[in-house]
């Protein structure tokens, strides 16, 4: 279906599907170059068509019918990290990063993904992430090859050497694969909250984070119910969508947000502990600019979305008795920091845990190039960013926590790329390992933070 003229009138647009960029998103922009610091692949290129304004005029210019959807424009968009980093440090707050996801639906239109990108496509984002059968499927697999002797074996005879390197790299770095929650509580409508009870919640349980980090997940639940929180784990939920709008499937990611958004509608706050899922699950009204009815669902379903930290910081929480003895530094997750604002409660939940001497990271939300597979899709631009992410990290630490799952296995191929020995753990993992140990010692006096 061909879209009326994003512009003017007399404007003949070269958007030719519905759900064009926003206009009235690049309406601010007045070319300042604000936004340039912050821009990681303009930080590496050097070149105006990798920047957040050179990517606004490319867009804009597509819409005025002065630029083809081509490979031109494609490669600058489908380049960015949507990091969100630019509307931080926009004076006038640009939207660019819901502005790249929605150029990419007018790409991944014009031009379907073919060849091996096409094949990863079909067999990932639409064979594997939406459904959690599977997803839990493959945990299964990866947990064999873990504990069957096989990754030993793979690893020994040099089989991977036929990998390309990335893959070698993030194989090198897996973590070890436990029991989903899904499936751990599929029985339970709801797990119980210890002590008085404050509210009822819901949990994203994610589709990767389930499957690679299930032990974040169970942290999570144990945390929350520490805390006075009953949990309930809806079954009917599915993947975000993130990696397929970020993908420009758009399609595929207003089916799951319609999927989550019918699965969470009895839920009063639905929490969750990945960066990445949080911002999209906010995000959802955006895809539904053209369905009124649907747009208002989402942003009622939207409202009730929580970080992890924001919900723990804003309703109280334990303060540990014991100590976790460490010297640790925190980094910004793109999509909490500057997707969700959120910055200084993940921070004071970390320095609340005796022992724990916070070491500021320089640069602490600049972006680790994972961005949701984009370090799989774009290699060698993620790995120049990773490594200017490493340089900030500093080296006479034991920790680096954060809160999105991507980052996470980033960040340890970094640690392990560059020789450090840091080790790799999500803010609410460190909270429930103190609230283990106060058990361990019979510490039952609660103390909450509010």
């Amino acid at each position: 279906m061909k879209q009326i003229p994003a512009c003017s009138p007399n404007v003949k647009s070269n958007y030719l599907w519905s759900d064009p960029p926003d206009e009235n998103k690049w309406a601010d922009c007045v070319h300042c170059g604000m936004c340039l610091e912050s821009c990681p692949t303009y930080e590496i290129t050097g070149q105006e068509q990798h920047s957040p304004r050179g990517r606004v005029h490319l867009m804009k210019s597509v819409a005025e019918g002065k630029l083809e959807v081509n490979e031109q424009f494609a490669d600058p968009v489908f380049q960015c990290l949507d990091c969100r980093a630019c509307t931080t440090a926009c004076p006038a707050d640009v939207d660019v990063g819901g502005l790249i996801e929605e150029a990419r639906g007018q790409i991944r239109q014009a031009m379907p993904p073919t060849g091996v990108k096409g094949l990863v496509s079909k067999a990932f984002l639409e064979g594997l992430f939406p459904h959690p059968a599977r997803m839990q499927t493959l945990g299964g697999l990866l947990k064999f090859y873990q504990k069957s002797g096989l990754q030993k074996l793979v690893r020994s005879t040099g089989l991977l050497r036929i990998m390309p390197k990335h893959l070698v790299e993030m194989e090198s770095i897996m973590p070890k694969i436990g029991m989903p929650v899904r499936k751990k509580y599929k029985s339970k409508g709801m797990i119980p909250a210890k002590g008085k009870v404050k509210n009822t919640v819901a949990m994203l349980t994610g589709c990767i984070m389930d499957v690679m980090f299930s032990d974040i997940n169970e942290a999570t639940i144990n945390v929350l119910t520490r805390n006075g929180n009953h949990v309930v784990i809806p079954k009917e939920q599915t993947c975000c969508g993130a990696l397929h709008v970020h993908a420009g499937d758009r399609e595929t990611g207003r089916r799951l947000a319609k999927q989550n958004i019918e699965a969470f509608k009895d839920a009063d706050r639905v929490i969750v502990n990945a960066a990445g899922c949080g911002c999209m699950l906010k995000d959802y009204p955006e895809l539904f600019r053209e369905e009124p009815e649907w747009k208002e669902k989402a942003e009622a379903f939207s409202a009730k979305v929580q970080d992890i930290s924001k919900y723990l910081h804003d309703t109280g929480y334990e303060k540990p008795k014991s100590e976790i003895k460490t010297r640790l530094t925190y980094h910004d997750a793109c999509h909490l920091a500057h997707g969700q604002g959120i910055r200084k409660e993940p921070r004071e939940i970390l320095l609340d845990i005796p022992g724990v001497e916070m070491v500021n990271m320089p640069n602490a939300d600049r972006c680790c190039g994972s961005a949701g597979i984009y370090n799989l899709t774009n290699p060698e631009m993620a790995g120049a960013v990773l490594e200017s992410k490493m340089q900030n990290v500093p080296e006479d630490v034991e920790m680096i926590s954060m809160g999105n799952p991507g980052c996470m296995l980033q960040m340890a191929v970094g640690v392990k790329k560059y020789g450090r020995n840091q080790r790799i753990v999500h803010t609410v993992q460190l909270l429930d390992w103190a609230y283990k140990k106060d058990d361990e010692r019979g510490v039952n006096t609660i103390q909450s933070r509010r």
